[in-house]
């Protein structure tokens, strides 16, 4: 199967990027902004990442990353077994109660037009992430989110928790940090992260 990504690794793009890195498989990498040209072409959404399976668009960084380790048979659980459905509750759970928070902060800080943008609404959205990573991380088997065995969601949780710092989000707890720090030692992450 042929891969291309399109989205910069300073974005959600960071996501499937690191896993490709993990799955060690041939893609291209189309370092290119949201609402550029490219990216339209691919996905009407203008979002990014998007991925091109066999030229075939996939957008969104989590439906993107399950999609990799399904087909591969990698970082994931198998479908239909109640180790993926704990996966996927991890995945919504992440996604629910950090992501959104993060995105929300950074459409009030420089993507919504200035008229419509509430600065003050980030401080109410960064005290809901620090208690919800509060409660998370007391709910990290370790060393991953699940246990021994790393999936998906703790790709999500490592990117928020680097998303949080870059945007200046209170200091998460230091068993945050010690279990970061693992996933960040990965080679795959310092190979992804050296991308542009």
């Amino acid at each position: 199967m042929k891969y291309t990504l399109l989205g910069t690794a300073k974005t959600r793009a960071f996501r499937p990027l690191w896993l490709l890195e993990e799955l060690e498989v041939d893609y291209e990498h189309q370092p290119v902004g949201p609402r550029s040209d490219e990216v339209r072409r691919a996905s009407p959404l203008g979002k990014v990442p998007v991925l091109l399976a066999d030229d075939r668009a996939i957008p969104d960084s989590a439906a993107i990353l399950q999609f990799l380790a399904d087909r591969h048979g990698a970082f994931t659980f198998a479908a239909g077994t109640v180790e993926r459905a704990k996966q996927d509750a991890w995945t919504f759970r992440i996604l629910d109660e950090l992501d959104a928070l993060l995105w929300t902060a950074a459409r009030h800080s420089f993507i919504l037009p200035e008229p419509a943008r509430v600065p003050a609404i980030k401080d109410s959205l960064k005290s809901e992430f620090a208690e919800n990573l509060s409660r998370i991380t007391d709910d990290i088997a370790g060393p991953y989110l699940l246990g021994e065995t790393m999936t998906v969601p703790d790709i999500l949780l490592c990117h928020c928790g680097g998303w949080a710092r870059a945007a200046k989000f209170p200091d998460p707890p230091e068993a945050f940090k010690d279990y970061t720090r693992t996933l960040r030692a990965r080679e795959a992450y310092k190979r992804a992260s050296a991308l542009p």
